[in-house]
């Protein structure tokens, strides 16, 4: 058994009909730049009336037609975030969380703990999170997910990683194993990927592998460690 396999990314993809949503994080094989996806799906008319929009640094999730918005509790947010070094990258509103913490000067993993995961029974769908620190030898990473404890949402189980850099690694978390009602929620550590060099070819992989009738929107930013200069690159399902 080989503990260090680094799983294909397309296959993880296209044979999940439903990840929900999903992060990715890590180091291009050239070892030159940070990348960072986030995705979503929808299987709901709500979930599924939904678009990325750009607004500096920062992606906000806004509804396509806001005439047919049911509930905007748990689809609108911001899933990317910049605080001084640190970039934030979130399934949900912790988004806020963990940026407000860190002026704060809290921790990534201690400014989790003031959430648990989304109030949507019997689904209980777990809040993933991941940030990138960047510094003078290039960056590190953390994923988070919070999840129900139980099949009743009695307690919430938190779970932290910590990442170095490594060319040509990722890690990819997401909020379900696959569809099914109640959806069944992630399990395990984050799962080791490949990363691509080139952005428009990750960016590819990604959004061709994702289910085509519940994928809505793809987000994907890679960022030059020595010059900190940025690439990004956004799909909307909805145009």
């Amino acid at each position: 058994m080989n503990v260090y396999e680094k799983f294909d990314l397309a296959k993880l993809l296209s044979e999940n009909k439903y990840a929900g949503r999903g992060i990715v994080i890590g180091t291009t094989p050239d070892g030159t730049k940070s990348a960072v996806a986030y995705f979503i799906m929808g299987r709901s008319n709500n979930s599924r009336n939904r678009v990325f929009v750009e607004k500096g640094e920062e992606v906000v999730i806004y509804p396509f037609d806001a005439s047919k918005v049911e509930d905007p509790s748990l689809i609108i947010y911001s899933p990317i975030r910049k605080y001084q070094n640190n970039l934030i990258v979130t399934n949900g509103d912790q988004t806020d969380t963990i940026y407000d913490g860190l002026v704060k000067g809290e921790s990534f993993s201690d400014a989790l703990t003031k959430r648990e995961f989304e109030p949507d029974a019997p689904n209980f769908t777990p809040r993933i999170s991941g940030m990138l620190t960047f510094n003078n030898d290039g960056f590190t990473y953390q994923m988070s997910i919070l999840k129900s404890a139980d099949e009743v949402g009695s307690a919430c189980a938190r779970y932290t990683y910590s990442y170095p850099s490594i060319k040509g690694v990722g890690h990819f978390i997401h909020t379900y194993v696959c569809d099914g009602n109640p959806l069944p929620t992630f399990m395990g550590e984050p799962e080791r990927i490949s990363v691509l060099d080139d952005i428009d070819d990750f960016t590819k992989l990604i959004w061709e592998n994702l289910n085509e009738e519940n994928k809505i929107s793809l987000y994907v930013r890679y960022t030059d460690l020595k010059t900190g200069a940025t690439e990004n690159r956004m799909i909307n399902k909805n145009k």
